[in-house]
């Protein structure tokens, strides 16, 4: 569970990108968490870099020429640039990672996206992914972002999990329910 300030910065941001552009141009909100992402593994892979912006007795005034030289090396986005800049001026580096996990779960609700996970016990054709999205969306009333597990656990069919709930369309939950109700006759 992020923190609550690392709320207020996801949630700003959000609202950033998905506001009116201030360019001519409009923004895709993806590619920002995709920016956010590419350099949180750049941090990850540099202990240096992990260390100039983690530690605070480095002045901001320090910090900003070497984001401005990766943001220029990476392409950042001037909206991502200027955020990690915002992120610099009040000591927020360590909890961009937190911060980063935030805006991507604010960003999905505002858009409409929910995250499934799916679990089958042999890989989906693209025809029966195809299908499965459609009825999720149908069921949901939402864009879906599918994850697949192998689950050599199951028989047979599938099961879905959007959020807290659980869609079995396996061959052992179809057993279950069958013997509910076969016991409550």
């Amino acid at each position: 569970m992020p923190s609550a300030v690392s709320l207020r910065y996801a949630r700003a941001l959000v609202d950033a990108v998905t506001g009116p552009p201030a360019g001519a141009a409009p923004r895709d909100p993806r590619a920002t968490a995709q920016q956010l992402r590419q350099f949180q593994a750049l941090l990850e892979e540099s202990a240096e870099l992990r260390t100039l912006f983690a530690t605070p007795a480095i002045t901001a005034a320090k910090k900003k020429p070497v984001m401005a030289e990766l943001a220029a090396t990476m392409g950042l986005d001037p909206l991502t640039k200027n955020f990690l800049n915002v992120v610099i001026d009040h000591d927020r580096m360590p909890q961009l990672a937190e911060i980063s996990e935030a805006f991507e779960t604010l960003l999905d609700q505002r858009l409409g996206i929910a995250e499934a996970e799916i679990r089958t016990s042999r890989p989906l054709e693209e025809n029966e992914k195809q299908g499965l999205a459609e009825a999720l969306r149908t069921r949901t009333g939402k864009q879906v972002r599918m994850n697949f597990v192998l689950d050599p656990g199951l028989l047979g069919g599938i099961m879905a999990r959007v959020g807290s709930i659980i869609y079995d369309g396996s061959v052992r939950g179809l057993l279950d329910r069958l013997r509910t109700e076969l016991v409550s006759r």
